[in-house]
């Protein structure tokens, strides 16, 4: 069963959810941990793909973009809008608008909220289908 933190920031900012999620994706890298960032749109996948490149200079974390496709190698970060194949499945990022699909064999889901009332709204949902689900659920307000 999942483990499950939603992170607050106080910013309304979609940019600095952005730079946040990009920071923790780089401590799960430095840490060993390869994952899969969920995206609600190609165009999303896209900028998050661009901004993992530059955010940070001198950063170097390895990703490419999921289309359904076998990665270059298992050791990389993968970015979509579709289901996470099964060896990216450990540590989800969910930076989607949804409640993730198939996420039987994922160990701990990380959900990003910018402080916008869209965002938050649509996060009550899947925080209560995670509830629901069973999955134990931490709320950190950065």
């Amino acid at each position: 069963m999942a483990e499950v933190s939603f992170y607050i920031l106080s910013s309304a900012l979609l940019q600095e959810r952005y730079l946040f999620a990009c920071k923790l994706i780089e401590k799960a890298y430095r840490n060993g941990q390869f994952c899969y960032i969920l995206t609600d749109s190609d165009e999303q996948s896209q900028l998050l793909d661009d901004l993992l490149w530059t955010f940070r200079a001198g950063s170097f974390i390895p990703h490419e973009i999921y289309t359904g496709q076998a990665p270059s190698t298992d050791k990389v970060i993968l970015i979509g809008s579709i289901k996470a194949p099964e060896h990216s499945q450990g540590l989800l990022f969910n930076l989607s608008s949804k409640y993730p699909e198939d996420i039987s064999k994922t160990k701990r889901i990380l959900e990003i909220l910018d402080n916008c009332e869209v965002t938050k709204a649509a996060a009550r949902n899947r925080y209560r289908q995670y509830q629901q689900a069973g999955m134990s659920v931490t709320t950190h307000n950065m």
